[in-house]
């Protein structure tokens, strides 16, 4: 394949012909390929996924990342050991492609390798490396950790991201109409299409669409604006022009706000997280219209197939069978992890996600009574499991991911795994009664790992935000913790509040429906399955971007 005149490599679909380029930090494709932290890679990867699935002119740009971002292992006590090891991906093609972008106000070389559609059934994807022989050893790094924590390297993934990507598609004379920011990771591209039109925002503008993804302005990543003017992050822009662009007085540069300023059009997640962002940035005047896609999970990709069809067909026995056969696949490796031996007959919730402050992953343990109760209730046993990626430096996460790991030694029926990626996440789908998700609200913009586990009988129990306001009926296809008046409320009155929902509606109506009402029970998994399979399905997500946002 040329590569410095490239075109795709497949027929495009008349109805998504608007040629666009997909930024993003991390994509989540394949188990076999490391390069994804959590829920932002998981969606990224759905996304590509149904560009492919619908023969969207779409191509997605990222990092090659060398390293990954961490592999989960475990101390000689069970707690969490981050550690790195070097990736190899031989299905990845060398495009030939060399070329030099400045970063720190010095050229470093960038080396492009491509992933074609057919290998995990995707739209074309690039991915940039900084490890060359050519470069510096700091040069190097840059590609090695995702989100490392090293502030001025994190600067330089974003304009390898931003600025690499962008000069990528002039390096192979392959014009976009649409360059698309998943996250304001890659927001150098706009300052280094500003500096290809000479200056001319409404030109950048006419191209530049922004995703943002997060729900609170204190999330949104700032960074000095010297600093970032230093490493070349604005493509020789002086810091007056910058900030007249930004619009902030101060020397915090808002990487969000900027990009809401330089793009046409922006969306946030979810309808709430639309909602929610409209009303966070409507103080500062001249950002572009946000509107909201809600985020999705390939269906293809994530759903169990038999168990599908055992509900289309009506079969009963067939779909209780099918996911107790699941139920055993999965505790296989929990005991391999754990040496705890888990029956598919007992009723298996799961907590599995990144781990955050916010997303409280610990919650259930904050009343040691009423969990003890839970655990050791002879007449409605229960199974408990937690697994997720804290970041690496997040000491208060990898506390709570190792208090887990030290409660969990006195239960047989509680478990805490590690290597939270995609063959794991499926199986952990596939093999829980309950999806339990509990973030405080308004902090979780979407969630996605919802809606794969409703798309594997999975039961959703969850706070009222996100997605789930768009999905969820109590009691018929999930169960709900009721809004309470959480802006008025502290964090510890909203923590208990939120607990004790959560024990009421585990105690009173799940677990009950699930031993002495199990036709009920199957019911409300059945009607998930049929409600997350088209809405919630990326195929909707691709085509409303080309809808709502690239055609607009």
């Amino acid at each position: 394949m040329d590569f410095k005149n490239f075109s795709m490599p497949y027929s495009i679909n008349p109805d998504y012909s608007k040629k666009a380029a997909y930024f993003s930090m991390e994509f989540a494709i394949d188990q076999a390929l490391k390069i994804y932290s959590g829920g932002l890679g998981f969606l990224a990867g759905s996304h590509m996924k149904s560009a492919y699935n619908l023969k969207q002119d779409l191509v997605g740009i990222g990092i090659l990342w060398k390293f990954g971002y961490y592999d989960q292992a475990r101390n000689h006590d069970q707690t969490l050991q981050p550690t790195w090891t070097r990736k190899m991906y031989s299905f990845l093609e060398d495009t030939g492609i060399k070329f030099q972008i400045d970063i720190h106000s010095a050229p470093v070389w960038v080396k492009v390798y491509y992933l074609a559609p057919e290998i995990f059934h995707t739209a074309p994807m690039f991915f940039l490396s900084t490890d060359v022989p050519e470069n510096d050893h700091i040069s190097k790094t840059i590609c090695h950790r995702l989100y490392d924590a090293n502030e001025s390297t994190k600067i330089a993934q974003y304009i390898l991201l931003g600025k690499g990507g962008a000069k990528l598609l002039d390096m192979m004379n392959f014009d976009r109409d649409v360059y698309h920011l998943n996250e304001a990771h890659g927001l150098p591209a706009a300052f280094y299409l500003l500096k290809k039109f000479g200056g001319d925002l409404a030109k950048v503008k006419e191209k530049l669409v922004f995703t943002t993804h997060t729900p609170e302005e204190a999330g949104n990543e700032k960074h000095n604006i010297f600093m970032c003017h230093d490493m070349s992050y604005f493509s020789g822009l002086s810091i007056e022009e910058v900030k007249t662009i930004e619009g902030v007085e101060d020397d915090r540069f808002n990487h969000s706000l900027c990009a809401l300023r330089m793009a046409r059009i922006a969306n946030g997640v979810s309808q709430l997280h639309g909602v929610v962002s409209r009303a966070m940035w409507s103080k500062y005047p001249r950002i572009c219209e946000i509107k909201a896609i809600t985020n999705a999970q390939e269906y293809k990709y994530w759903a169990d197939k038999p168990l599908y069809q055992s509900k289309d067909e009506d079969d009963a026995t067939w779909f209780d069978f099918r996911k107790k056969d699941l139920k055993k696949r999965f505790f296989k490796i929990v005991a391999d992890q754990t040496g705890n031996l888990f029956d598919p007959n007992v009723f298996t919730i799961v907590w599995a996600r990144r781990f955050a402050g916010y997303k409280r992953a610990d919650l259930l343990l904050h009343d040691k009574e009423r969990f003890e109760r839970l655990l050791n209730n002879p007449k409605y046993p229960v199974q408990i499991i937690w697994a997720g990626k804290p970041y690496p430096m997040d000491y208060a996460a990898i506390s709570t991911f190792n208090s887990l790991v030290e409660e969990s030694k006195n239960y047989k029926n509680m478990a805490v795994l590690t290597g939270y990626e995609l063959a794991l996440s499926k199986s952990m789908k596939q093999g829980s009664d309950l999806w339990l998700n509990n973030p405080r609200v308004p902090r979780e913009a979407s969630g996605t790992s919802g809606m794969s586990a409703a798309m594997n009988g999975s039961v959703n129990l969850s706070t009222d935000d996100g997605w789930i306001p768009e999905f969820a009926k109590h009691g018929e296809n999930a169960f709900v913790v009721p809004k309470a008046d959480y802006d008025n409320m502290s964090v510890y009155d909203q923590d208990n509040y939120d607990l004790n929902k959560l024990y009421e509606i585990l105690e009173n109506e799940i677990i009950p429906m699930y031993y002495d009402r199990p036709d009920d029970w199957r019911q409300v998994q059945q009607t998930a399955m049929d409600d997350v399979k088209v809405a919630f399905n990326s195929d909707r997500m691709a085509d409303e971007y080309y809808k709502q946002i690239y055609n607009n």
